[in-house]
């Protein structure tokens, strides 16, 4: 486990030398992404942060945006409208910060919850909890891997389940379509799956850029609550137990956006950023150099080499295919 002091004393470190300059956060109005945003600021450096959000999330993100420009008046944050759940949204937003950007350094995704009620579909056809931590982070990823290049220390972080993937990934219904095939952990376990199978083949072929597929713990970011059916009295009772456990073992928020602004920028993941006088990171394919790391909320590197063999061997290549063909009409 890195303890929390050495993430304080490393992120103590990030100055306007060393901070990412230039970064793009979706699922920043909530949770993770928010604390992280908030820990960035804080640092005092000169930084620019696309904050990306629903048009109904504007007008109660204006207070927090007031509060980071008091916390550090050198901090532009720029609201970013878009519906990311909506791959050709996630196209207009890229485009948008393509135009005003040459480069990215850190593009931290997000967004999601666990769809406990009954399927929900987006316009274009795809499931609004795989659409939103699957499918909109792989395109966000595709549109902006040109910016990311131009960084001196580029870095990619998706915050779900990394370390956790598990062998019965549905590489036959991989959008869990069929009758039976979908539900909150079914989701979860495909969609983590996933994540970590394509972000493996894009640092294949993008050695210079940093991927971090995050499992961030227990933390009370209000996703407990989203994708029940209205009323449900279960997902009350399951909220409340939930939301309880949370608050006596779950890391606070703050701790949280601390150890993800490590992630975001420690050389302890791929030697790239702060310097790091720790154990260096293993990647997915168990070596210490550049790659895909799957890290812990203790931010520590699992691996999951089993697991990972088994993915990799079988179902990796489909998922690159199938998402490739499914995301080429918006790219």
């Amino acid at each position: 486990m890195v303890s929390y002091k050495e993430i304080q004393a490393s992120n103590a470190l990030i100055n306007d030398a060393t901070a990412p300059r230039v970064s793009v956060f979706v699922g920043g109005t909530s949770g993770v992404g928010k604390f992280t945003i908030r820990a960035l600021v804080s640092t005092g450096a000169s930084v620019k942060i696309y904050l990306v959000g629903r048009k109904s999330s504007e007008e109660p993100m204006r207070a927090f945006i007031q509060e980071l420009s008091a916390i550090n008046p050198k901090a532009d944050i720029v609201w970013t409208e878009g519906e990311v759940s909506l791959l050709a949204d996630v196209k207009k937003i890229c485009e948008f910060i393509k135009e005003k950007e040459s480069r990215v350094d850190l593009l931290f995704l997000s967004a999601g919850y666990a769809p406990f009620g009954t399927r929900k579909e987006t316009s274009e056809g795809l499931e609004l909890s795989q659409s939103l931590e699957y499918y909109s982070r792989m395109s966000f990823i595709l549109h902006l891997l040109p910016l990311l290049h131009q960084s001196e220390a580029p870095r990619v972080i998706s915050v779900l389940g990394g370390g956790m993937e598990s062998a019965n990934l549905n590489i036959d219904d991989p959008d869990l379509k069929q009758p039976g095939n979908f539900g909150a952990i079914k989701g979860q376990i495909q969609y983590v799956a996933m994540n970590t199978v394509f972000l493996e083949k894009l640092a294949s072929e993008n050695p210079d850029v940093t991927f971090i597929h995050s499992y961030p713990g227990a933390v009370n970011t209000g996703n407990a609550r989203r994708g029940w059916d209205e009323g449900s009295i279960i997902g009350r009772l399951f909220v409340f137990i939930v939301e309880t456990l949370f608050y006596f073992i779950g890391f606070s928020d703050e701790e949280s956006g601390q150890r993800h602004l490590f992630e975001s920028t420690s050389a302890a993941f791929g030697g790239h950023g702060i310097p790091w006088g720790g154990k260096p990171g293993v990647n997915s394919l168990g070596r210490s150099e550049n790659g895909l790391f799957l890290v812990n909320n203790k931010c520590d590197c699992t691996p999951n080499a089993k697991i990972m063999s088994k993915l990799r061997e079988k179902d990796q290549g489909k998922i690159w295919e199938h998402t490739q063909k499914l995301l080429q009409p918006y790219l």
